[in-house]
């Protein structure tokens, strides 16, 4: 009763507010607070969230109809996590997967749990961006991969001597898949600040482009440290 006042200001139908906003010509940014494959229809099912989480859902929630959305960013780091249990074909047990927990910082900001790491899935992504309409994809962390000398991708599965180019949908089939992978080589130089194309070492332009072929997803923009600044700019979503 006390905080109620000060609350109930701001209270408004969102659709109403929303759509007077659009058609004033005002930028709206929604924001995703879990990843796509936590979707309780097209993630890892039974190791996900109780409600539908990938980009079309924003619609639904907030009372717009999907063609509101005009650009779906996908956000994804340069290698792949996962929190909890659930399937991970390119989950890492050894030196590499503990070199890219350490880098990265993969622990829980609130509760310090250890994150699972591994080698950035292809296949996993692809599908994602399909599912959720993405139009580009923010590459994060791609500094944490410097001075690997050999980069792996994984660009489908083994289920049972049948190659897959996508995740199944049965749990019992995901927990046996094994990643296909392909090799690339990695660099030596550090990516860390760049902010241009110019600052990257060849083999590391050559990783992103590379991702974008087996995504069939462009890359928008790519983030080489955890500072706002250190961003290379592909693509303006909010660009007309």
């Amino acid at each position: 009763r006390a905080i109620a006042p000060q609350v109930l200001p701001y209270a408004a139908p969102v659709w109403k507010v929303l759509n007077e906003q659009r058609k004033a010509g005002k930028r709206i940014l929604f924001e995703g607070a879990q990843g796509a494959l936590l979707d309780i229809d097209f993630g890892t099912y039974p190791y996900v969230t109780s409600s539908n989480v990938i980009a079309g859902q924003a619609a639904t929630g907030v009372g717009m109809g999907p063609g509101a959305i005009d650009f779906v960013l996908g956000i994804v780091k340069a290698y792949t996590t996962r929190v909890g249990e659930g399937p991970f074909p390119t989950e890492l047990h050894d030196a590499d997967g503990e070199r890219l927990g350490q880098r990265g910082h993969e622990f829980g900001t609130v509760t310090g749990r250890k994150r699972r790491c591994g080698w950035f899935d292809a296949c996993l992504l692809r599908q994602t961006c399909a599912t959720s309409g993405i139009n580009g994809i923010a590459l994060t962390k791609l500094d944490v991969l410097d001075g690997f000398e050999v980069l792996k991708i994984c660009v489908g599965y083994d289920l049972d001597g049948e190659r897959l180019d996508y995740l199944p949908t049965a749990a019992d089939q995901q927990a046996r898949c094994t990643p296909i992978y392909e090799e690339i080589e990695g660099w030596s130089q550090s990516t860390m600040g760049a902010r241009s194309w110019a600052d990257l070492p060849a083999q590391a332009i050559k990783y992103v482009r590379r991702i974008e072929e087996l995504i069939d997803c462009p890359v928008a923009l790519v983030s080489t440290s955890p500072e706002r600044e250190d961003t290379i700019l592909v693509t303006d979503p909010f660009a007309d």
